[in-house]
């Protein structure tokens, strides 16, 4: 309870934090040196278990990380126990697959971005996780950078005029199913 500038003993309960016990969907490149590493660096956080689809590269990913559990099936990830939290970092066309099935699950999810291949996934992911009443968060780190900030500054402040259109360069080629 908030009561203004006063703490009590029972409010230093409630601001009590949880080490929040993080499973990983798709340990590619992203998490090697990113997401990986963080979750074990991070307060209250801590990476138990990994899946990839290959069970050898998840159990070569566990053991290199330090990572107690590997997974070749999501759903075995999604219902172990002693996961509270996945981040799925799998490429975006199972995006919306992995986060019907945690938020089933009664889990909060990370997904990496993009959030989902369109406007009508996302809304679904939502409504998901709305509906199973658990958090969904994006990994939309990049927009506290130094650089995008600026530009954000810039067009807010009108410094490159009405922006019409976006021009987005991929530098790999596009899945076909995406």
């Amino acid at each position: 309870m908030h009561r203004g500038f006063v703490k009590t003993s029972q409010d230093s309960q409630l601001f009590k934090m949880k080490t929040i016990r993080w499973g990983i969907i798709g340990c590619g490149d992203v998490t090697e040196v990113k997401s990986g590493p963080g979750f074990q660096k991070a307060e209250h956080s801590n990476l138990v278990a990994v899946m990839r689809r290959r069970g050898e590269l998840a159990k070569d990913y566990a053991e290199r990380h330090g990572v107690p559990r590997w997974y070749d099936n999501a759903s075995q990830l999604i219902n172990d126990p002693e996961v509270d939290a996945v981040y799925v970092a799998t490429p975006p066309s199972s995006h919306k697959e992995y986060t019907l099935m945690i938020a089933a699950a009664g889990k909060p999810v990370y997904v990496e971005k993009p959030m989902a291949l369109n406007f009508a996934e996302c809304q679904e992911m939502i409504a998901a996780c709305g509906q199973h009443g658990v958090p969904l968060f994006v990994a939309y780190y990049r927009r506290t950078l130094v650089r995008f900030l600026k530009i954000k500054e810039l067009i807010e402040a009108g410094a490159i005029g009405n922006v019409r259109f976006v021009n987005i360069v991929f530098h790999q080629p596009i899945a076909a199913e995406d």
